[in-house]
């Protein structure tokens, strides 16, 4: 193939020509149409075509035909795709291959336990959000493994399918072992309530603590220093939080420059609290972290927090000081012992119409009577 008259050398000069040129005759020895490597030239993406050809089975199947073969209703496969995500074509269109046919098997399994439809696309959407994320890591980490030391295109092609493919096949036992993992965690830590047995709804409520912290001045910080290191500093408050955290206090999720934290009581979110706080003491190029924490009902809906309480913890903290964790009365009183209290005023708190009493957590000191 004449690779120069295709104009798909265009723009490479001496040897990443050569490796161009090398990659390309490699790929459509190997059955690759001229048009989709014209595409990939085009949108800068020729070396990763081998490890999209590793993911990618022979399309043959419609959504029609596979909800036929599998018994799969064909409503609700399309519904799943789109709740994970995922493309969803005209279900007479041949995009899907054997993994797709598959998972619909493994789908119609998933239905037949019994689960309510609603709730069901709901877990997926949870799925679905974090498996991009974690794709997104993923690919990250494989393609700067890749590029170490420099690399031709062909090269980079070459690193990116042997690392996939030896990370494949262990894909499925990871996420297995790591979704038991959390499960057993999960489990030890529900408690099921007395209203939510009398009302049969898991959505009825219960009282817990509720956490945020965050990194104060981040916003003044993003307009003196590069996008890439404020991202960087975002990652090294997960981090922190990730060490400070310990069961049954969870991480819910990070929001940018914050991190949402929750448990079923309040003295071990407090001591979590202290010690993420604690953590950013010198810490260079770090700022300083403050937190705060509300005890009261809260929802907890497809791995989120909802209510009043989460509201409150959320104004708090954006009232407490640098490296000082503020709390409402109902936590103090909760989680009093071991631990020098201060009352820090009333807190006139946004969407709130009346003040809230705010109280200052800090470690007990040595030279305490207390």
């Amino acid at each position: 193939m004449d690779w120069e008259a295709e104009g798909l050398l265009d723009g490479c000069e001496g040897d990443a020509r050569a490796a161009r040129r090398a990659l390309l005759d490699k790929l459509h020895a190997e059955g690759v149409p001229l048009e989709e490597l014209r595409q990939a030239v085009a949108e800068d993406r020729l070396a990763l075509i081998p490890v999209e050809r590793l993911l990618v089975s022979e399309e043959r199947y419609s959504a029609r035909e596979i909800s036929e073969a599998t018994g799969l209703d064909l409503d609700f496969f399309q519904a799943q795709r789109r709740a994970l995500g995922l493309a969803v074509p005209d279900p007479d269109e041949r995009v899907y291959g054997r993994r797709e046919l598959e998972s619909a098997r493994l789908g119609n399994q998933y239905r037949q336990a019994g689960l309510p439809d609603e709730e069901a696309l709901e877990a997926q959407r949870v799925l679905g959000r974090g498996m991009a994320r974690y794709v997104e890591s993923v690919t990250a980490l494989v393609g700067q493994s890749a590029l170490e030391g420099g690399t031709d295109e062909a090269e980079l092609a070459a690193r990116l399918e042997t690392i996939s493919k030896t990370l494949l096949p262990l894909a499925g036992p990871w996420l297995e072992h790591v979704f038991a993992l959390h499960l057993r965690e999960a489990l030890r830590q529900e408690v099921i309530t007395a209203e939510q047995l009398a009302t049969g709804r898991m959505d009825a409520g219960r009282d817990c603590a509720v956490a945020f912290a965050d990194l104060v001045g981040f916003t003044e910080l993003g307009e003196t220093i590069p996008v890439e290191e404020l991202g960087s500093v975002a990652v090294r408050l997960s981090r922190l939080a990730e060490e400070a955290v310990e069961p049954p206090v969870k991480i819910v999720k990070e929001i940018g420059d914050a991190v949402m934290l929750v448990a079923p009581e309040p003295g071990a979110l407090v001591e979590s609290a202290l010690r993420l706080v604690e953590s950013s003491d010198g810490q260079d190029g770090l700022p300083a972290i403050r937190a705060g924490i509300a005890y009261g009902p809260a929802v907890n809906r497809w791995g989120d927090w909802y209510g009043s309480t989460v509201n409150v913890a959320s104004r708090l903290t954006a009232r407490a000081r640098p490296s000082s964790v503020l709390t409402t009365e109902a936590v103090r009183e909760a989680a009093a012992d071991g631990y020098d209290w201060s009352f820090a005023g009333e807190k006139k708190l946004k969407g709130l119409s009346a003040p809230v009493k705010a109280y200052r957590a800090r470690r007990v000191s040595p030279t305490s009577d207390g």
